[in-house]
């Protein structure tokens, strides 16, 4: 470390706006090699979360072949169908987002993005070996708890890493990177799921190879430091400090110090925010305009994503030919953010999101309409990067909008209402696809865009180029 750096943390430490100072010092951070590294990093220990969270459309088709589950039931709620398999995946990230957010503002970003693993992974090696439908059940629901506290870990890590300017390309990096599992979890999928390889079912071996893979994260957890701004926000400065002047000698330079912002809150006394809290304001109309936007925004993504294979049956193609076109259409997943990546920080994230609804509207109709194979996987491949186009800017967005102190819990809280929408969405599209056909299933996904459309157009914050807990 060069004397510039030791006298620069040594001011800072001795300035009570410690917290604010380096807030300042992160947005002021040039982009740099070192930052896209760790951002990788973390969106690599998130690719086990989605291809978790993905394989359970792409192994519905093997589920019904084995007898646990059934396509379809007599009953709306019925626990016997693919509906209720989605539904416990769903109630489980629920919990874990809602009640179990805290965790990554109690005990830091670093803690619990590396021992979240270990819940899901377990659960996901005994739900590889049930024989019953109720166990599949429960198993599921436990794993779903693991993957939503993960995900919502991911997201305040990133945010906290990267400058505004850079934010929306950051998360478009991370969705991209994260969402390669899914052409993976689809290949193994069209791969395995109609076989049984030494005697045991294909799906069964789809779920055993993500939970092998994900021991990666111990690795990648040695080369991620805690977030700075978290630490700086608990006391910690002088940890801040060591990896805020790493961040910037990665960057090719030291940075000096900023002025202090007016209204700063000392590093060794954080705001103390508590649940009822947010449910007051400044934080109410927030937090409820995230939570009705996600409770919709679910229907859109989880609504095709988790039923593409079945959707694809229902339009008369065999469970072979279905894999294998959802496993093309699963490209678009990894590809599409990377596209995105291009407008992603010049346009309101607003914007982005109702633009890329429209896109979700247009194509899932036309997905709903077209047999032709060439067609309908084209439909499928513009449907998913629309998808996928809200999907980075919306994680970005309700998490950069909520301070520091809080980002995890109040993220959580509010992504979890995409959790109880895709819980339910599972009985709904089941019932929708038994009384309306594929048609129906897009009809019930267009009023859901719709709503989103007006609700972020309509209430929705400008956050383009706004330093965090400004």
């Amino acid at each position: 470390m060069s004397a510039l750096e030791i006298d620069a943390g040594t001011r800072l430490a001795a300035n009570s706006s410690g917290a604010d100072a380096i807030s300042q010092r992160l947005e002021a951070l040039p982009a740099s090699s070192y930052v896209w590294r760790l951002v990788i990093l973390l969106s690599l220990g998130g690719c086990f979360e989605i291809y978790d969270l993905f394989f359970t459309g792409y192994i519905a088709p093997g589920l019904t072949r084995s007898g646990l589950l059934t396509t379809t039931t007599q009953a709306f709620f019925g626990f016997s169908g693919i509906g209720a398999f989605v539904a416990a995946t769903f109630a489980g990230l629920f919990v874990g987002t809602f009640f179990l957010g805290f965790l990554a503002d109690r005990f830091g970003r670093r803690a619990i993005f590396t021992y979240a693993l270990l819940g899901y992974s377990a659960a996901s090696v005994i739900m590889a070996f049930q024989s019953t439908s109720e166990g599949l059940l429960l198993w599921r629901f436990i794993a779903g708890i693991g993957i939503g506290v993960e995900i919502i870990t991911i997201d305040a890590y990133i945010t906290e890493l990267v400058p505004s300017r850079m934010r929306g390309r950051a998360f478009a990096v991370n969705q991209s990177v994260m969402f390669i599992a899914v052409p993976i979890v689809a290949f193994l999928s069209w791969w395995l799921v109609p076989l049984k390889p030494y005697g045991l079912d294909g799906w069964r071996w789809v779920v055993l190879i993500g939970v092998a893979g994900s021991m990666v994260i111990w690795v990648l957890r040695l080369f991620v430091p805690e977030s700075p701004l978290w630490l700086a926000r608990h006391g910690r400065t002088d940890e801040a400090l060591k990896i805020l002047a790493k961040l910037e000698a990665a960057a090719g330079r030291a940075t000096a110090p900023p002025k202090p912002a007016p209204r700063m809150v000392p590093a060794s006394a954080p705001v103390k925010v508590g649940f009822s809290d947010l449910f007051r304001p400044p934080y109410l109309p927030l937090v409820a305009m995230f939570m009705v936007f996600n409770f919709c925004q679910a229907f859109g993504f989880y609504g095709f994503a988790n039923w593409v294979p079945t959707l694809l049956v229902e339009k008369g193609i065999t469970v072979t030919k279905s894999l294998e076109y959802s496993f093309i259409v699963a490209f678009a997943y990894p590809i599409a953010p990377l596209l995105a990546a291009s407008f992603a920080d010049r346009l309101e994230r607003k914007w982005i999101i109702c633009g890329a609804c429209v896109a979700i509207i247009l194509f899932g109709a036309a997905f709903s309409q077209l047999t032709a194979p060439a067609l309908l996987i084209l439909s499928g491949v513009l449907l998913t990067a629309a998808n996928m186009t809200m999907s980075y800017a919306y994680h970005a967005y309700q998490t950069e909008v909520f301070p520091t102190a809080i980002r995890a819990r109040a993220s959580g809280i509010v992504y979890s209402m995409s959790r109880v929408s895709a819980m339910f969405s599972g009985f709904i599209v089941a019932h929708m696809l038994k009384v309306g056909g594929v048609g129906g299933v897009f009809g019930l996904i267009t009023s859901a865009m719709i709503l989103v459309i007006l609700v972020i157009a309509t209430f929705g914050p400008n956050v383009r180029g706004k330093p965090l807990d400004a």
